[in-house]
């Protein structure tokens, strides 16, 4: 018995591999865990609860039969579906979560984010974020026909590309202040995200206690999977298209 926790999957029909890999995952690693936490850009791109794409259909039916024959499964978005709302989670059987969620992981106070609102040296990346997730301006997308809005997130994801390529790493990347303001403002000894795409294991010193900041990988190429049993030991671990959790 574990709790798994996965991000950064960015499921898209371009990569059928990398789906297939998160459909036998839900059907062979996750039965007989605790709960399964996907914590943000489940798909690469969402549009809309109404999306009635094949992928997000066969995605959604997965996640309905994983949930209700096995674990509890949480969600919470990313930066690429974040529009993904109640009727998502009606579609999936998911739990919804919020930005920034707090419980208590194998003794630990632990706090779950997808990580971009860290990454605070990115001011291009935060002003954009801000504009997107002004109720105003998610209502007035939300109203566009579905076509219409495919193809304005198409245009967003190229902008994006063009715009990664011009950025220095570590811009990209989170900020360590951040990073310890939220952990100090939520009284955690551990972190757990996504979003950089840097997996890894950062232990440091914050008010004088050991803490823990682990990064969950994508799923471009591979599958990234936090498994955290009950004695409170983790492992972070990748898994090749083809090869069993």
């Amino acid at each position: 018995m574990a709790v798994l926790f996965i991000s950064d999957l960015h499921l898209d029909p371009a990569r059928p591999d990398v789906t297939e890999l998160f459909l036998r995952f839900l059907q062979d690693r996750v039965p007989g865990n605790q709960a399964l936490y996907i914590l943000g850009d489940l798909f690469e791109a969402w549009v809309g609860d109404d999306d009635d794409s094949p992928l997000a259909n066969r995605a959604c039916e997965a996640l309905a039969t994983a949930s209700a024959q096995g674990p509890p499964i949480y969600f919470m978005t990313g930066n690429r579906d974040f529009l993904a709302g109640s009727g998502f989670a009606r579609r999936s059987g998911v739990r919804l979560l919020g930005e920034e969620e707090v419980l208590e992981l194998a003794g630990h106070r632990t706090l779950l984010m997808h990580g971009d609102q860290l990454c605070t040296d990115d001011h291009d990346y935060q002003r954009f974020r801000a504009m997107v997730r002004d109720p105003e301006w998610i209502e007035r997308f939300l109203a566009e026909p579905l076509p219409r809005r495919r193809a304005v997130a198409q245009s967003i994801r190229e902008t994006s590309q063009q715009a990664i390529r011009g950025k220095a790493s570590e811009i990209m990347d989170v900020n360590q202040g951040a990073v310890e303001r939220t952990m100090r403002r939520h009284d955690v000894g551990l972190l757990v995200h996504g979003h950089t795409h840097r997996p890894g294991v950062h232990d440091f010193h914050l008010q004088g206690r050991p803490v823990t900041r682990v990064v969950l990988g994508d799923w471009y190429h591979q599958g990234s999977l936090l498994t955290v049993h009950d004695d409170g030991h983790f492992e972070l671990s990748t898994h090749a298209p083809g090869e069993p959790f």
